[in-house]
């Protein structure tokens, strides 16, 4: 799990995990579909949870708190984005994924809020013109099960132009599929090899850290990762690296 968050003002360094790297880890791999033992949504379930969450945004815009994917694939229509942050969690590969981004025999590991720490972001506002649909679109994205309800909340984000509220999925995820306080050295292992039908985990690394570092962001933690898993993926694939060869405890979360 990623500890905290701190920040650092972006300077002229470079990424050491790039495009040609990313391409490594790529691999076709087939959906096997949901997990068994969680229950998908249903349309009912889903449409109610839309309509809660449209009644309780009434009377403000509707702004979305983007940290990881919804940066760079925001699945939604927005007029206006600003760097946003909110005290008292912290992004974490903590999601363990056997699907998407990673497989049974390969889980993979996406980004969520855990608490404690600091988070600086995105934060998107939404079009006007149908809220409750977009807000159907974001939970058909963004959750599984009705389960996955509890993670989703409103949060005040500090912005320069003022404080707003705003929408965040994953913030304290809990169930079996979280995985708690694990290495900064294991997740890079777990992301260097992790790959689903949507792409590598890799992939899912380098764009959230690009797309940070092109708004002036820089997560320690995260950078601190993209070079972790660079390496990791050099020493898999037998490449020379001046940092030299990491080891990790290996391909599972």
């Amino acid at each position: 799990m990623v500890q905290g968050s701190a920040e650092a003002a972006v300077g002229q360094s470079q990424m050491d995990l790039t495009d040609e790297l990313v391409a490594l880890s790529l691999r076709d791999e087939i959906d096997a579909g949901p997990d068994p033992l969680r229950i998908p949504i249903t349309d009912d379930e889903l449409d109610a949870v839309a309509e809660r969450l449209y009644r309780e945004s009434q009377g403000d815009a509707l702004w979305v708190f983007a940290y990881g994917s919804l940066i760079w694939k925001p699945d939604f229509d927005a007029v206006e984005s600003r760097v946003g942050a909110i005290r008292g969690w912290h992004r974490s590969f903590c999601l363990r994924m056997t699907r998407w981004r990673g497989s049974s025999a390969q889980p993979g590991l996406m980004l969520a809020l855990k608490r404690g720490g600091y988070c600086k972001a995105v934060v998107f506002r939404l079009d006007e013109g149908d809220r409750l649909g977009q807000i159907r679109r974001m939970l058909r994205r963004e959750i599984g099960t009705l389960d996955d309800v509890s993670a989703i909340r409103w949060i005040r984000v500090q912005t320069e132009q003022g404080p707003v509220r705003a929408l965040v999925f994953w913030a304290d995820p809990r169930g079996r599929h979280v995985i708690s306080k694990l290495p900064l050295e294991a997740v890079a292992g777990v992301l260097a090899r992790a790959c689903g039908p949507r792409g590598p985990c890799a992939e899912y690394r380098y764009l959230t850290v690009k797309h940070l570092e092109a708004r002036g962001i820089r997560d320690l933690n995260l950078w601190r990762l993209q070079k972790l898993v660079a390496r990791e993926l050099s020493a898999i694939h037998a490449l020379a690296s001046t940092t030299g060869r990491l080891s990790v405890a290996g391909g599972r979360a």
